[in-house]
């Protein structure tokens, strides 16, 4: 019995045995797979697209669902039942004469909250500056600088490696003492102590007291990647301003929680003097505010990355359209016979639609592993967090068959719609 050329590798012509020229899903199923043994370069030259189109669904959302939850583990350790004030310069309203006078946060904001709305626990001032150069001998580092309260470990739940925190002497007295974070520390001293050294911050000698225990946290508030001074030291002596950047109140429960941030910026809106008719002039934020905007940043740039991964799944399926295209061209002779020996439209129909999703779905299976192993490869060389799920996987999987289908159905059709004597005519 002859043979007949295909673009997948050699395919057996119309088995005349068969009633009607017809073939089962079974037996196209092994012709496809015949097909892709007997031309394995050129088969995986056309999956190649959906191979990288579905690794990089994988990855990218992969990749996106672990920044999310990092970003939640991260705002969550910040400090439980805390709130954040911070000034609201943004104009609101229609009219551009309503507008926030935008006064700046005193220390006395932070004392007068904390006796006066109730169920507050602790505030602490923050004032901080990024890029600040710290220096031990001839060793300099880049680091966050805050000045703030002992109420702020708390608060911030950092807690102490070796030697102290601030204390309220420290902040009395503007003392130049700092505390350093577990990385700022590594970075100077390396596996000397730390504690009970001289270091320059700015120009000025600060002697470290304590080092915090590593925590980490997000680039923008990384505990572990900072140097903590007192506040009265950092207003007074470092930056010699009058203004605190914000504050953080920790509640004592949950329950109080509940309405503190309208009545916070009512009570401030009442201290600055602030008119009815003019919004606050400060801003009231909770960690649910934190972990929902941190929801949404992810998710739009998760579904971009995903979106941009799809592409390359559409550029796999005009591919695959292309050499379908090419094979009911060269197999148009296997066509007419079939056709003559009894076979239906909807037999070639589904012959080559099974084709066209076989390799659709062998390369869909080949990017769920590339993309599940790629994935944890840039988690261990890139330290970046990934977490995959079934959703994904399954969402790249079912979109691989769509395209199969979808690209599929006009090579089918045309081979189909051949009429066989001039199918058989065709040389």
């Amino acid at each position: 019995m002859s043979s007949i050329d295909s673009p997948l590798g050699k395919v057996r012509e119309a088995q005349p045995a068969r009633p009607r020229g017809g073939m089962s899903v079974w037996e196209a199923l092994r012709v496809a797979f015949q097909g892709l043994g007997g031309n394995k370069f050129r088969a995986f030259l056309t999956m190649l697209g959906v191979i990288i189109g579905v690794a990089s669904v994988i990855a990218m959302l992969g990749i996106g669902e672990g920044a999310a939850r990092k970003a939640q583990e991260t705002i969550q350790k910040l400090g439980t039942n805390t709130l954040y004030l911070r000034p609201n310069s943004r104009s609101q309203g229609a009219s551009s004469r309503r507008r926030s006078t935008a006064q700046k946060l005193k220390l006395e904001d932070g004392a007068a909250i904390l006796a006066n709305i109730p169920g507050v626990k602790a505030v602490a001032p923050e004032c901080r500056s990024r890029g600040v150069r710290v220096k031990y001998r001839s060793v300099s580092d880049s680091v966050s600088l805050y000045g703030t309260t002992p109420d702020y470990f708390e608060i911030r739940n950092i807690p102490v490696e070796t030697g102290r925190l601030l204390t309220e002497e420290d902040v009395q007295r503007r003392a130049k003492v700092c505390v350093l974070g577990s990385a700022v520390r590594e970075g100077l001293f390396g596996g000397l102590k730390a504690v009970g050294k001289t270091i320059r911050i700015g120009g000025h000698a600060f002697e470290v007291v304590g080092v915090t225990k590593k925590r980490g946290g997000m680039m923008w508030r990384n505990p572990d990647e900072q140097v903590t001074i007192p506040v009265s030291t950092y207003v007074r002596r470092v930056k010699r301003q009058d203004h605190i950047d914000s504050f953080s109140i920790q509640a004592e429960n949950q329950e109080v929680m509940k309405g503190m941030e309208i009545l916070i910026e009512d009570y401030m809106a009442d201290r600055h003097k602030i008119p009815l008719d003019q919004p606050s002039d400060v801003r009231v934020y909770n960690q649910a505010d934190l972990i929902e905007s941190a929801d949404e940043q992810s998710k739009v740039m998760t579904m971009l990355m995903a979106g941009i991964a799809l592409v390359s799944l559409l550029v796999g399926g005009i591919g695959i359209m292309n050499i379908m295209l090419v094979s009911v061209t060269e197999r148009t002779r296997e066509i007419g016979i079939r056709k003559a020996l009894g076979a239906k439209r909807r037999d070639i129909l589904l012959q080559f639609l099974i084709e066209s999703m076989t390799l659709s779905l062998v390369g869909g299976l080949i990017g769920v592993g590339v993309g599940v192993g790629g994935g944890k490869l840039l988690e261990s060389l890139m330290h970046w967090p990934l977490h995959i799920s079934t959703q994904p996987i399954i969402l790249a999987f079912v979109f691989s068959a769509a395209v199969g289908i979808f690209f599929g159905i006009y090579p089918a059709i045309k081979a189909a719609r051949l009429h066989p004597i001039e199918a058989l005519r065709y040389e």
